[in-house]
């Protein structure tokens, strides 16, 4: 189903590549990442191309809810506790740069940007706030401490960020992607190098940049151990309130609230991809008791990649690849991550120096407790009999029969019914 952007927004129809091609950098991936990125590099005059399979935005990104925000979660306590003040204090002022960034591009660009405050609540532990704030005070971050919220919840309180932003991601694209040189309906079918082979000619590069949502490298990285996939639903409604910021809870499996237009947007029934959830029946109980007289306009469902530590992963592909880069786990924070690995990529590209690039660095260590439960995750998978495989790592798929989808519960590749491929990391569709 079309979310409310793909429904009112119309993208340019792109050619695809005819023939073979040179050119010094190889963007693989039409999301708001790889655009982005093929945004700077023409602004730095960079000879390159970007290649998308299908068509610009036509996955994650056209299913986004687009809050641009650096407060990702109840995230800044758990920084300093397992990195330090510092790299918590870069997080923070990196995500404020991407977000300047949006508010600088928008200014010209008619997307409908607003300017409103972002709430992460806990339904009932106000101890996490509390911990929460106490880190932000020591980064020197002046977020606020909250109780009344226009939600219908009982919720412990909330920790705010004034003056962070929304938007329509694909007004935002269809402005930025005039002039770019991109070209769709092209797949890579085999990198080779910075060699990539494609379903409509071949095309050499100096440097490659793996842009496609979860990277479909497996011998480089080890991505199929660092990341897992996380299923999330929206339903528009209309004749609803407006809410008046954006809100989520801290919970993974809690309840988001954003308004656009005269819709309120209400996301939640999470579940990780080939697991159960609560899906969009979840909201739509929640909506029948809550606004009673609204009615739903648009629904949508998207995932998202998950890192061991709730960073992504902007950089080097693996400390052997010198010459492919990759933007990859924004972890539900698409937007603001993917003006954060632009900036980073590009920097890399020039030879500037990037003082969040080491933060964000995808051969950082891997040792952490999500580690061993997406290690086991796909051991189970890999011994449970079945005749639907998933062709990326051969794990047995899941149907989801809410969504009558083969759905992959080690890394998230997602298959109609008939076997059509619809999300990677899989490359192709089931034999």
């Amino acid at each position: 189903m079309q979310s409310v952007w793909e429904e009112n927004t119309k993208l340019p129809e792109l050619e695809k590549l005819r023939g073979n091609l040179k050119t010094d950098v190889l963007i693989i991936g039409g999301g708001m990442a790889g655009l982005l990125c093929a945004y700077m590099l023409e602004k730095e005059n960079v000879d390159y191309a970007l290649i998308e399979a299908e068509t610009i935005c036509s996955g994650i990104t056209g299913k986004t809810t687009a809050k641009i925000t650096s407060q990702h979660g109840l995230i800044y306590n758990k920084l300093i506790r397992e990195f330090s003040v510092e790299e918590a204090r870069m997080y923070l002022s990196a995500n404020e740069a991407a977000l300047a960034k949006y508010r600088e591009l928008c200014a010209d660009i008619d997307c409908d940007f607003e300017t409103k405050d972002n709430y992460v609540y806990s339904i009932n532990d106000s101890r996490k706030l509390d911990k929460e704030m106490d880190a932000l005070g020591r980064i020197g971050y002046p977020a606020e401490l909250v109780h009344d919220l226009p939600l219908p919840i009982s919720a412990a309180g909330a920790v705010r960020f004034s003056a962070q932003a929304q938007f329509n991601p694909l007004k935002f694209v269809a402005a930025i992607s005039k002039g770019l040189n991109i070209y769709e309906h092209t797949k890579v079918t085999e990198l080779i190098g910075t060699s990539a082979r494609s379903s409509n000619g071949e095309i050499s590069a100096n440097t490659i940049i793996v842009a496609t949502h979860f990277p479909f490298l497996n011998k480089h990285g080890s991505y199929f151990l660092k990341m897992y996939q996380h299923r999330s639903y929206v339903i528009a409604l209309e004749n609803a309130p407006n809410v008046g910021g954006m809100y989520v809870d801290d919970d993974d499996k809690g309840m988001s609230f954003r308004n656009y237009n005269d819709l309120l947007l209400l996301g939640g029934g999470d579940h990780r991809t080939g697991k159960q959830g609560g899906g969009w029946r979840e909201l739509e109980s929640f909506a029948a008791r809550n606004y009673t007289v609204a009615f739903e306009k648009y629904r949508w469902a998207a995932q998202d990649c998950m890192t061991l530590d709730g960073m992504p992963y902007i950089g080097r592909y693996s400390k052997k690849t010198h010459d492919l880069l990759v933007a990859t786990g924004f972890n539900k924070w698409g937007m603001s991550s993917a003006m954060v690995s632009a900036t980073i990529l590009t920097d890399m590209l020039l030879d500037r120096e990037n003082e969040y690039a080491r933060l964000f660095s995808p051969s950082r260590s891997i040792m952490r407790p999500q580690l061993a439960a997406n290690a086991f995750e796909a051991a189970v998978s890999l011994l449970t009999p079945s005749q639907k495989r998933c062709p990326h790592l051969g794990c047995a798929l899941k149907w989801n029969a809410y969504e009558h989808t083969w759905d992959c519960p080690c890394h998230g590749s997602r298959f109609t019914e008939d076997g059509k491929l619809i999300d990677n990391p899989a490359t192709g569709d089931l034999k």
